[in-house]
């Protein structure tokens, strides 16, 4: 293939990948503003624009400790080629596309994750997968949510015991105020692990088209993820701050402060790790902490049930998505 046909696939396959970018900040966005739309702090118009706004300001704060896990920590970088990047995004993009238009608050991250392993084996096999750097993100698929879920408890039952002798409306309004802050805070952990990912992709993309002669992730690819998924957050995702904002449970100005900052002291945490954790996995996991911590029924454990069944076949539906495109994809490129 000549440098002319290379160079135009890449190009295009960067496209593809912020148009999973895209996706993934709109299907995401409720993991940012599901909480404070559902307390009507702010509407949901206003709600992803200030979601937006520090997704994309994450980037001035994080280093890319994730994408470098996502470009070479889950299939050797060495074994990617532009097949299995396709066939990675386009069963990442198909399954978003299908839990987004049912509304099922999946893992955009998990999606990509399954993408790359199911393309990656199909490539060359079982050897193909840096277990280490896989084992990592399988083990934050239950630590992440229960991380959300313990510390969402801890906060609630501590903010009402610091509020018992409060009166009720000075309370509400204060923390009416604290969520535009808790808010702000777990978008810009919600930017900085998720952008990141498809920076690792484009990345390890890069790589393989030798276009650089090592694994780097520049500085351009980085503010690009950034900025398509801020713009992805604008766009909003409907359907999933609905589900995510009221069928798991009622929630109140300082339930929803405490879930949003129990799951943006989660995101922190696993981006600092370099952890491709799941923002819809953490967030979820804080809401049914706070609810669950007013009484157990609060929680509509069925949503809550069918939703973590999503959880469990996200990567092995995008993975099988994966190697179907990546078959595809391999017959052309």
């Amino acid at each position: 293939m000549d440098i002319g046909a290379v160079t135009v696939l890449v190009i295009a396959l960067i496209a593809v990948a912020f148009v999973f970018d895209l996706i993934n900040g709109m299907h995401d966005a409720a993991n940012s503003i599901a909480t404070v739309v559902s307390t009507r702090v702010l509407r949901p118009h206003h709600a992803v624009m200030w979601a937006a706004f520090f997704n994309f300001a994450a980037y001035f704060i994080f280093e890319a400790h994730v994408a470098n896990t996502i470009g070479r920590g889950i299939v050797s970088p060495q074994l990617i080629d532009n097949a299995v990047v396709f066939g990675a995004l386009a069963g990442a993009i198909t399954w978003n596309l299908i839990t987004w238009w049912g509304g099922i608050p999946s893992s955009s991250s998990h999606a990509l994750v399954g993408g790359i392993v199911g393309a990656g084996v199909t490539k060359a096999g079982f050897g193909a997968i840096v277990w280490q750097g896989l084992s990592k993100t399988i083990y934050a698929i239950a630590l992440s949510p229960l991380t959300g879920f313990v510390l969402g408890i801890v906060l609630i039952v501590l903010t009402s015991w610091l509020l018992l002798r409060a009166n009720p409306s000075l309370a509400d309004g204060m923390f009416r105020k604290l969520q535009l802050v808790s808010s702000a805070l777990y978008s810009l952990g919600h930017g900085s692990n998720d952008a990141q990912k498809t920076a690792g992709i484009i990345a390890v993309l890069l790589y393989s088209n030798g276009v650089y002669s090592e694994f780097v992730v520049p500085a351009w690819v980085i503010f690009s993820c950034y900025a398509v998924m801020g713009l992805g957050t604008l766009l909003g995702g409907w359907r999933i701050v609905h589900t995510m904002g009221s069928k798991i449970t009622r929630l109140t100005p300082v339930q929803g402060a405490c879930a949003e900052t129990a799951g943006a002291i989660t995101l922190f945490g696993a981006t600092s790790l370099g952890i491709p954790v799941s923002t819809t996995h953490t967030i979820t996991g804080a809401i049914v902490g706070v609810g669950s911590a007013r009484r157990y029924s609060a929680v509509r454990w069925n949503v809550a049930t069918g939703i973590v069944w999503a959880w469990i076949v996200t990567i092995p539906a995008s993975g099988c998505l994966a190697s179907l495109y990546y078959w595809l994809a391999a017959s052309v490129f």
